[in-house]
């Protein structure tokens, strides 16, 4: 079983619900979902090229999928979340948008958003006691995409290369689209599905510990956690960031 920190809100969210139904399958429930229309690319071609993100369910990476350290247990994980939700306050965001990124599809911000980063940065340190060691498989498998050497030492580090200031958030939309005839048209729909939930300010005050009982089976969400604490991401990472070796940093 591996276990994730995701960017998620409850399942009545309108962005969990458009986001949900785009990827074709909704991780609260297991069950799958009418994707919309693409004009121009049938059904079948457009449930291909979202696939990879379906398995993962719709969500902003955090802390990414890792395996339990051995000295502890899922119900200190879950202890773990519910003292940081408590701890962390509400922030705002300027507005996420439908953005390329490189050849992938994605919701990102459409501005700078330092608490956004903020969050996503104390997430891996608050919760770097709970992972184990990546194996030497799984370092090799990252190692394909001719990583930085400080994206290397992320990885080593940390079990993730795109953290800190390599970070950049992303709700993947799409698999990589390597035709850019078929990109377009699906990034034309998804600017249009997703105008709801888009180019507006919104209240991130949640997230959630996704679960992939077995390698490669469906990530599902196991708790969404709501943050009513009253230290500032921003704040919060601060600390952290004092805290850190700087061989790590």
């Amino acid at each position: 079983m591996r276990y994730a920190i995701y960017f998620a809100a409850g399942a009545d969210d309108p962005l969990m619900q458009l986001g949900n139904a785009w990827l074709g399958r909704d991780p609260f429930t297991g069950s799958s979902l009418r994707q919309p229309d693409v004009d121009g690319i049938d059904a079948s071609r457009f449930q291909d090229l979202t696939d990879s993100p379906r398995r993962y369910g719709f969500h902003g990476t955090l802390k990414a999928p890792f395996h339990l350290h051995p000295d502890v247990s899922e119900t200190a994980l879950l202890d773990a979340c519910k003292a940081f939700a408590d701890d962390i306050a509400p922030f705002e965001i300027k507005g996420l948008g439908v953005n390329r990124l490189g050849k992938f599809l994605a919701l990102t911000p459409d501005q700078n958003e330092p608490g956004l980063a903020a969050f996503a940065a104390i997430c891996v340190h608050r919760f770097e006691m709970f992972r184990a060691p990546l194996s030497e498989a799984d370092l090799e498998r990252r190692r394909r995409s001719n990583l930085t050497q400080k994206q290397d030492a992320y990885l080593t580090g940390w079990g993730y290369p795109y953290i800190f200031d390599e970070f950049r958030f992303h709700m993947t939309l799409s698999n990589k689209l390597e035709d850019e005839t078929e990109a377009g048209k699906i990034a034309a729909t998804a600017r249009g599905y997703f105008s709801a939930v888009t180019g507006e300010p919104r209240i991130c005050n949640s997230f959630a510990l996704y679960v992939e009982p077995e390698r490669n089976a469906p990530f599902d969400v196991h708790t969404v956690f709501h943050l009513t604490g009253e230290t500032s991401p921003v704040a919060a990472e601060s600390h952290a960031a004092l805290l850190t070796p700087k061989e790590n940093a």
